[in-house]
């Protein structure tokens, strides 16, 4: 069975603050083990769960934050970028489920370091709803037809995945490593803690990864991205078929829904 990782860092218990995510920081240093030390325990879970392949794919930033040298031997790293689907990159329809390690709630929210792919995008909707990374990422998993089956990071972002897939029959396992006290606080697990509810909640979710089912978003899809400000949405009318809304949103609708994202993805380009 191959399992898959995608890890992100804002959502590692211990990570608060900015500079903690950012490569030209001291702090990056510790932020990067602790991020490692919860993918290994994502890693052992899911192996544990029944999974003899596993993949991780490093998400944040220029996604190179993963120790190779102290990943678990078991997992692969995909890692750099750019690379295609960017969080989601390496994932296909040959994989039974897929985790989310690290995660953080969506922009707006109150949620630690929350944000949405990028700091301009204050609200992104798809197909009439409102998501963050694991919403959006959640429908380039459904479209390879594989289930999100796990989720880790705070609380906002479990109350935020839990709306997300409550109309599902059988909604992803949560692993709560660290409780919000604001953007930039938060009480947390020790790492120690943090890793064993992480692999006990992937090995659960393994052994019942039968019983998820692929979001759909339904098609054709529309990304509605509402940015901080107007120069953003300026920008964003660059590219063909991307339609004004109002003075800061823009929208572009696909049949497919890759090509939607990949729209959206350089709308966030254009947009810096």
């Amino acid at each position: 069975m191959k399992i898959y990782i995608s890890a992100d860092i804002e959502g590692v218990s211990g990570v608060v603050a900015v500079e903690q995510c950012d490569q030209r920081s001291g702090e990056y240093q510790r932020a990067r083990r602790l991020l490692t030390g919860e993918v290994n325990a994502a890693v052992a879970g899911a192996i544990a769960g029944g999974a003899t392949e596993v993949l991780v794919n490093d998400a944040h930033g220029g996604k190179k934050n993963i120790l190779i040298e102290e990943l678990d031997p078991r997992a692969r790293l995909l890692t750099g970028d750019p690379k295609p689907l960017s969080m989601m990159a390496g994932l296909d329809a040959s994989y039974a489920g897929a985790i989310l390690i690290g995660y953080h709630s969506r922009a707006a929210s109150r949620g630690v370091l929350n944000h949405t792919v990028s700091g301009r995008v204050r609200r992104l909707v798809v197909n009439g709803r409102e998501v963050g990374e694991a919403g959006m990422n959640a429908g380039i998993a459904g479209y390879f037809g594989v289930p999100i089956i796990m989720v880790a990071g705070d609380d906002v972002l479990e109350r935020e995945v839990r709306d997300f897939f409550g109309a599902i029959a059988n909604p992803v396992e949560f692993a709560t490593v660290k409780i919000a006290r604001g953007r930039y606080a938060a009480d947390c697990l020790s790492p120690e803690r943090a890793r064993e509810l992480i692999a006990a909640t992937a090995r659960r979710a393994v052994e019942r990864s039968e019983d998820f089912k692929p979001y759909d978003a339904g098609t054709p899809v529309t990304f509605e991205v509402t940015w901080q400000l107007s120069a953003n949405a300026d920008m964003a009318m660059a590219l063909p078929g991307v339609v004004r809304v109002d003075d800061t949103t823009v929208r572009f609708t696909h049949p497919d829904h890759i090509v939607a994202y990949h729209c959206f993805r350089a709308m966030v380009a254009l947009a810096g």
